[in-house]
């Protein structure tokens, strides 16, 4: 049985040229499949609010909601490593609200590492959390916590000023203890340039094929739930598909009564029959002796 990932692990596998996965995994069963698949990670992402809580950004995602997911996901962890995303106005205030936020993470929900968006503004939250001994994956790029005021979910570093500061940003949070870096939507040219510069591991999300590994929603490589996805997005399964058909199946033969079967059911044994044929006999002597005597009142 391979032994549990850590950050160690992760960092010599990609020193060794292998390509890092990253699944997001919300609940129990999409963390035993993503892992039953092959992932090497598993991310209880803030895209949670979207994906399965039917918010409209990740900005309604609570703490609250990220300890509870996060303790269906780390309950049956075997061997992925667990990151857990800080969801908006965890970190943003303070370090230390940020640090107390991480710590809850970890304490109360078993996560291994936690992730936050952002490059200098969060450097000394990076710094405080790596301190108390939690590992920290970056994010830069397309933040959808920031999402108004990025305008959208576009695109990130295209003029040279801005892929100048997310390489800055880059730097400055692996020298602030980050043990990964997630890029998302950035071209391709720049993520490679950025994963080259550092000696952690860069994970992208629409960042091309020049870094050290790819994450992907659960739902969206599956194509379960979802009725939009990205252009980065590839499908590997349309659930939205079979998974409306077998139930349209089920719906099909309860009407017709196909189903169940009586391989479907539980035959009682003849003892607990004859018991019950008995009960009911008494039962009904009961009655006939209740309504004579109702009548002659």
């Amino acid at each position: 049985m391979a032994l549990p990932h850590t950050i160690h692990t992760l960092a010599r596998k990609v020193a060794a040229g292998e390509k890092l996965v990253m699944v997001t995994a919300y609940d129990a069963p999409s963390a035993r499949l993503a892992e039953a698949g092959g992932a090497d990670l598993l991310l209880v992402g803030d895209s949670l609010g979207m994906v399965v809580l039917g918010y409209r950004d990740t900005l309604s995602v609570t703490l609250d909601d990220m300890l509870h997911h996060t303790r269906a996901v780390t309950r049956v962890r075997e061997n992925a490593f667990v990151v857990a995303d800080l969801p908006f106005m965890s970190y943003q205030v303070s370090p230390e609200r940020a640090l107390i936020s991480a710590g809850r993470l970890v304490q109360e929900a078993g996560a291994q590492a936690v992730k936050l968006e952002g490059g200098a503004p969060v450097l000394e939250s990076v710094r405080r959390i790596v301190q108390a001994g939690i590992p920290v994956m970056a994010h830069l790029g397309l933040t959808p916590q920031s999402i108004h005021q990025l305008g959208g979910y576009r695109v990130q570093g295209r003029t040279p000023n801005a892929a100048a500061q997310m390489l800055a940003d880059a730097r400055a949070l692996e020298a602030a203890g980050a043990f990964s870096l997630v890029l998302e939507c950035v071209p391709t040219d720049l993520a490679s340039l950025i994963a080259a510069e550092l000696t952690i591991p860069v994970i992208g999300i629409g960042a091309g094929a020049g870094v050290d590994g790819q994450v992907l929603v659960f739902h969206d490589l599956l194509r379960f739930g979802t009725a939009y996805a990205p252009r980065f997005v590839r499908a590997y399964a349309d659930l939205n598909q079979l998974i409306p058909e077998a139930i349209q199946r089920f719906a099909d033969d309860v009407r017709s009564g196909q189903f169940p079967t009586e391989d479907e059911t539980y035959a009682p044994s003849p003892e607990v029959m004859a018991a019950l044929q008995d009960v009911a006999r008494r039962m009904s002597d009961d009655d006939d002796h209740a309504g004579g005597y109702g009548g002659a009142c």
